[in-house]
């Protein structure tokens, strides 16, 4: 059973529309290496432009602040899904190479391999970013 083109055109366009509205407050990374003495595990958590210390949804931050400019803040605040995925490609970045200074420290991985590792890390994350700020990245369509 296949989509019809009418209900194609719908649905793209209900995505589009749903898309260009949702705000993300909240990027989370988590990387582990693995190696002969044992796991390094590295998690990272970032909210965005929120009060609250848990970063939770816009119903949390009106119901804490009750006014007219909660909800407008609550409607504004967040990144958009580019940005949330430019977020996620820092944050990850910054845990991936947290996880294998770790691994390092903790005698798992060898300096040379920790060097060649970030280097590679480095180059792999940077070409992502390219992709997406220049809008070829998957789900950017």
């Amino acid at each position: 059973m296949g989509i019809k083109t009418d209900e194609r055109e719908v649905l793209k366009e209900m995505v589009k529309r749903v898309r260009d509205k949702i705000r993300v407050t909240k990027v989370v990374c988590t990387r582990s290496v693995k190696g002969k003495h044992g796991d390094h595990y590295v998690g990272f958590s970032a909210a965005w432009d929120t009060i609250q210390d848990d970063a939770g949804g816009a119903a949390d931050l009106i119901s804490t602040q009750g006014t007219a400019e909660a909800q407008v803040a609550a409607e504004t605040q967040g990144m958009t899904l580019r940005e949330a995925r430019f977020a996620a490609l820092i944050l990850g970045m910054q845990a991936d190479i947290a996880a294998h200074d770790h691994s390092m420290a903790g005698s798992n991985i060898t300096p040379v391999q920790r060097e060649g590792a970030i280097k590679a890390i480095k180059g792999n994350y940077s070409r992502l970013m390219l992709e997406l700020m220049r809008g070829n990245g998957n789900g950017d369509g």
